[in-house]
Parts: structure tokens; sequence; C-alpha cells
């Protein structure tokens, strides 16, 4: 089949050629601002989702330590109430007759109050005694001439109070026996 191609229709074709390329600009350009839109809105997202998860592991780790010294606390705290409940039992216990405390002495001056002598013998390792340090009697040595030295306590009734355990000798008023 031959057909004739008059002017008119050529310039028919080429306008509508024209068009459609103008056309095809248009879309393409709309197309590539709304790629470009699509692509800033991704990278936006992107952005903002890269800091909430930054964010989020921030938090996160300060949670933990919170936590972690919430924990902390709340062991001490139960430690302090057992403790606390303790002393309160010791305090409405009656004092028992005979009940003995040993006082530490550095020098002849009371330094610390012990329930046994060996714990008052313990806590003069804290303060430079070897721990395995032999101790004797005092003797007739005065208290002042010990660097330390342990006085046993124990509890009278009768003056509701604490008296020495053993007594020293009475020495003579004046000289004269």
């Amino acid at each position: 089949m031959i057909r004739i191609v008059t002017t008119p229709r050529l310039e028919s074709l080429e306008y509508a050629s024209r068009t459609a390329r103008e056309q095809v600009r248009e879309v393409a350009g709309s197309a590539n601002e709304a790629f470009g839109e699509h692509v800033r809105e991704l990278y936006a997202v992107t952005d903002r989702a890269e800091r909430a998860e930054a964010t989020t592991s921030e938090v996160g780790a300060i949670l933990k330590r919170a936590m972690e010294e919430l924990a902390a606390a709340q062991k001490d705290l139960l430690l302090k109430d057992i403790e606390i409940r303790r002393l309160r039992e010791e305090l409405e216990e009656e004092p028992l007759e005979r009940q003995t405390l040993t006082v530490l002495l550095h020098y002849g001056e009371p330094h610390t109050i012990y329930r046994s002598r060996g714990d008052a013998y313990a806590d003069t390792a804290v303060h430079g005694r070897p721990t395995d340090h032999v101790w004797r009697p005092r003797g007739e040595r005065s208290a002042r001439e010990c660097e330390w030295s342990c006085e046993p306590f124990s509890y009278d009734a009768a003056s509701n109070g604490f008296r020495r355990a053993f007594m020293p000798a009475p020495e003579p008023v004046g000289g004269g026996a």
C-alpha cells in the first residue's frame, strides 16, 4: 500500500510530534521533581530514624546505668534496714547480769568498745598491731605505759551500768596502809 503524504498532514504530524515531546519533557520534569522530592523525603526519614535509633541507644544506656544504680541503692538500703533492725533489737534487749564488754585502750585512753576481747584484738590489726601478736597481761604496769590494752567491763544491775570486771587492788591513801 502506498500512501501519499501531503504537506498539511506532514505539518500535523510535526505539530503532534512537538506536542508529544513537550508533554514528554513536562512529564519527565514532573517525574524528576517527584523522584527528587521522594529521595529528599527518604533521606530526611532515614536521618530521623538514625537519630531516633542513636537517641534510643543513649536512653537505653542511661536507663541501664540508672537501673544498676537503683539496684545498688536498694541493696544498700536493705542492708541498712537490716542493720537498723538488728540495732533496735539490741536496744530493746534487757542487759544481762554479767554481760561483758571490752574497752580497747590506747596508752590508757579509751579507744573503742567491743562485745568481745577477740573483736578488740582484731581491731588493733587495723591500727598497726600484727594479727599474730601475743597479748600478755598488763600486770603491774600502768595502762598509760601500754600502747594497746583491753579492759573487760561487766553489767551490774544494781548500778544499771557497767563496772570493771577485775577491780584493781586499792592503793593506800596518803601512804598509809
